[in-house]
């Protein structure tokens, strides 16, 4: 029988370790052409917008999408694997903290393979539920020494600093500006929903590497060109999906300044079929857009955890 995962289970079965290993294995399998990633696609209403994400890991038999509305009201997820091989239903989850923590894992798959081994300081922008998820995942794959978070509601700013400071055991404090947050930083991650650049090419030092995970609409912007110039490589989680929505990336290839063939998926990376970083001085960018197959790999392996568990509810259709 199906299983369906509420929230808590899922928050009781995820961990950012298990996150990374599904997303590293869904961008490997991608580059092998062992998987297939459909790019979002959106209906829109004047008042709610449905966006679904679908995918296929045959290795894994499994097939799916992930399904979520956004609102005034919220946002608000589902995320459905088949059967592969039958076409049965095998688990259904809530997704918000399963987006948000895959979300962070695709940043931290990247920062493992593109950063400096040595990176120690980290400069993120946003402080809000997907900035957590994005810290602790790079907190996981470097040993960070000190973090400087920029947001601009700083009560929300100061909460989230305290908070993640207790929770990862980190030097984590308030930048007072954006040239702050990048000066000084070995790894600098957008996690925002800005619509204009956030900061300046001339404020990266020599070796920097980006994360850019907020701007997966043609409205957002977190990078500019300048710093788009600066990069000596730019890394996306698909070309397909970067082709569609990456806000910072489209205005430049609708000038010609950007080749579509000068974008490197991850997953060639990770198997070795393009290089990534080859000097220490570069500065490389991984551009994030979110894929099904992430909350495919991510949701199978929660969904054999629940069963080894005994978590979950068994639904009654889908057989």
């Amino acid at each position: 029988m199906a299983l369906f995962l509420n929230e808590n289970e899922v928050g009781e079965l995820l961990t950012t370790a298990v996150a990374i290993e599904g997303v590293e294995e869904a961008h490997r399998e991608l580059s092998l052409g062992k998987a297939v990633d459909v790019p979002r696609q959106r209906t829109r209403l004047p008042q709610t917008a449905l966006h679904i994400l679908q995918g296929a890991l045959p290795g894994r038999d499994a097939i799916g999408y992930k399904a979520y509305t956004s609102n005034r009201s919220g946002v608000r997820f589902l995320v459905h694997v088949f059967s592969a091989s039958t076409g049965v239903l095998r688990v259904v989850l809530e997704g918000d903290r399963l987006g948000m923590v895959r979300t962070g894992a695709a940043s931290g798959v990247a920062t493992r393979c593109l950063a400096r081994p040595e990176a120690e300081t980290l400069g993120l922008f946003g402080a809000g539920w997907q900035a957590s998820g994005h810290l602790e995942a790079i907190a996981a794959v470097r040993s960070l020494r000190r973090v400087k978070v920029f947001a601009r509601n700083a009560e929300r700013l100061g909460s989230f600093c305290k908070t993640m400071a207790e929770r990862l055991q980190l030097d984590i404090v308030p930048a007072a500006s954006a040239e702050e947050t990048v000066r000084g930083s070995d790894i600098v991650s957008t996690v925002t929903t800005s619509a204009t650049p956030l900061f300046d090419a001339k404020w990266l030092a020599p070796g920097t590497h980006i994360n850019a995970a907020g701007s997966n609409s043609l409205i957002r912007r977190e990078l500019g060109e300048d710093v788009l110039k600066a990069c000596s490589l730019i890394v996306v989680d698909s070309v397909d999906s970067a082709l569609k929505e990456a806000g910072d990336l489209l205005p430049w290839l609708e000038k010609g300044r950007l080749n579509e063939r000068q974008l490197v998926e991850l997953g060639d990376v990770l198997n070795a079929c393009h290089p990534g970083r080859t000097t220490a001085d570069e500065i490389t960018l991984f551009e994030s857009q979110g894929l099904a197959i992430q909350d495919i790999a991510v949701a199978v392996r929660l969904e054999a955890l629940a069963r080894e568990r005994g978590l979950g509810v068994e639904l009654p259709y889908g057989g």
